[in-house]
Order: C-alpha cells, then structure tokens, then sequence
C-alpha cells in the first residue's frame, strides 16, 4: 500500500510539474485516502454496480487523475493532458472525461449534497451500492454541507460515507481559524451521523473505519497534512499555490523515492 500510495503521489507531482499548475498540497493530503479506497473498499468490478466515489474538494483532482491511473482506470496519455490548452482533463473535475469521475466540480459544498441524493436514489431501488465522498475541511463552512447534513440521517442513509480531509490549511491561512469549524466530530454526533476520528494517513485505520458497522450516515474525520510525503511542503499553505518546477519535482520525487527503503 505505501508502495501504490508513493506512485500516486510521484504522478501529482508529474503533472502538476507539466501543466505548471497549483493545488499540490491538496492533492498530497488526501493521496493515502485515495489510494484505500480505490485499492481496497471500492467496488468497481462491475461498473452498473460499482460503488460511487465523489471527489468534493476538486481543487484536489490532481489526485483522483494519479490514482486512476495507479488503478489502471485512466491512461497515462489522459493524465498527462491534465490542464493543458487542448488537454484531457480540467483543473477540477469533468464527469465528461472519464467514467470513473462521477461529478463535475470545483465550486466547494456541492460533493455532500448530491452525494445525499445518489445514496437516497440507491436506497429507493433497494442497491446495495454505496456512496463515498471526500471533502475538504474549509469546504464544512459551507452552508449546503449543513442542509445535507441534516437531511442524511432523516433519509437513513447507512450507504453514505464522507471523509473529511482535516489538514486545518485552506486557500488563505488555517480553517481552524479563518472560521472555526471545531469540535467538528461532535457537531456531525449532534446531527445524528456516526462519527470516527483518525490518522489519515494510515491505510489500516481508514479501511476499519470504513468498515466499523452503524446503521447512520457516516463521517470520517480524517487528520491528515498538507503536501504530505515531501518535507518542505508538509503543513506549508503556500503549497496551496507554489507551482512545480524541474528543480522542486527532483528534489520531491529524491524523498518520496527514500521513503521507500524506509521500514
């Protein structure tokens, strides 16, 4: 796993070093999300009843393009042409370019709320399908993440899952403080979902999470770091912004490829 994980994020920084591009932090924070789910809860054998993944902080695709890859679901030409002039792919999602990116978009708050419909829709045809989306933590300001908030377990929703990817850094300073949204567990408690907290960078911990059995929404607050993986990014804000250069991808993919060896 620390294996698929490292790749997914050598192919960010790829990309984002090709398309010259900003969001990298994001996309690190959330790889080892990713990289579980898609490797190890998702079901996608068959695609009429595949579970559904939505990408809510789609500043991150970045992200879901390198482990769609890594799952052998997007071509490397496609993820290569990630934010070109006459690419493949946009800065944030297009469910247009691919069969596994179920929603366009980019505007935040909007992943909990349609993702509230597709699990309510699967609930009412009896499916046993499931519905995962993974938010950012600025994104739970939003005033649409509340009304679906409240709406899930009304709706009785055991098929909807969400991670919150907590790295307390959005676009201008710390989440925390710019507009507190803490204690955020016991808000969604009070709000009737089922709620784990934890490292969201262990495999092992996100996949017991997933796991853990409830018969309400679920919320999994994800602690996690910013530009997670290589060192001088890590809990940095200006990775939200800073471009990929030659020099900055090297000195990146240099540690990532040590990490490795590392027990």
């Amino acid at each position: 796993m620390k294996k698929i994980t490292t790749n997914i994020r050598k192919n960010i920084l790829h990309i984002a070093n090709l398309a010259l591009s900003p969001h990298i932090g994001s996309a690190l924070s959330c790889s080892d999300i990713l990289a579980t789910l898609y490797f190890d809860v998702l079901r996608l054998e068959e695609y009429e009843n595949r579970d559904l993944f939505l990408l809510s902080k789609a500043h991150s695709a970045m992200a879901l393009y390198a482990t769609l890859h890594e799952k052998g679901l997007l071509s490397k030409e496609d993820m290569e042409g990630y934010y070109q002039n006459g690419g493949t792919l946009p800065a944030h999602t297009d469910r247009l370019t691919n069969p596994y990116i179920e929603i366009s978009a980019g505007s935040l708050g909007h992943g909990l709320p349609i993702a509230t419909g597709m699990a309510h829709a699967l609930k009412l045809q009896n499916s046993g399908r499931n519905v995962y989306v993974l938010m950012g933590d600025g994104e739970s300001q939003e005033g649409s993440v509340w009304e679906a908030a409240m709406l899930a377990p009304q709706l009785k929703l055991d098929n909807l899952t969400v991670f919150i990817d907590r790295n307390d850094l959005q676009g201008y300073g710390r989440a925390s403080e710019l507009l507190s949204y803490e204690p955020i567990d016991k808000k969604f408690e009070a709000f009737n979902w089922e709620v784990l907290r934890i490292d969201g960078h262990n495999h092992e911990a996100i996949k017991e999470a997933v796991e853990t059995p409830t018969d309400k929404p679920k919320m999994i607050i994800c602690d996690t770091t910013k530009g997670k993986g290589v060192s001088f990014m890590e809990d940095e804000l200006i990775w939200h912004y800073y471009l990929v250069t030659d020099e900055v991808k090297a000195k990146a993919l240099k540690e990532l490829e040590e990490s490795l060896d590392e027990k």
